[in-house]
């Protein structure tokens, strides 16, 4: 444990970073679960809903630092894919 006062503020303002990190990843886990399930169900609309909102939470997650933003451009181009796929 740190005993210098702003070693102490470090701590905490690192778990509540954390935390706020941990939340941003799960939303973002969850939107690409339900997008990989509309896909292997093979509803088109429902897909194409799912992955505009994929679309959105990976940017924000890059947007705010969570994910590279090389790794957000790369699993758009790879959902668009499957997207471009079910739709052939």
């Amino acid at each position: 444990m740190p005993n210098i006062k702003s070693a102490k503020k470090r701590v905490k303002t690192t778990e509540t970073k954390t935390m706020r990190n941990k939340v941003e990843k799960t939303i973002l886990k969850t939107a690409i679960k339900k997008y990989e399930t509309a896909l292997a169900a093979g509803e088109k609309a429902a897909a194409e809903e799912a992955f505009r909102a994929v679309c959105k939470k990976l940017d924000q997650a890059a947007a705010h630092g969570i994910i590279s933003k090389n790794k957000a451009a790369r699993k758009t181009s790879r959902f668009a894919l499957k997207l471009n796929k079910l739709g052939a």
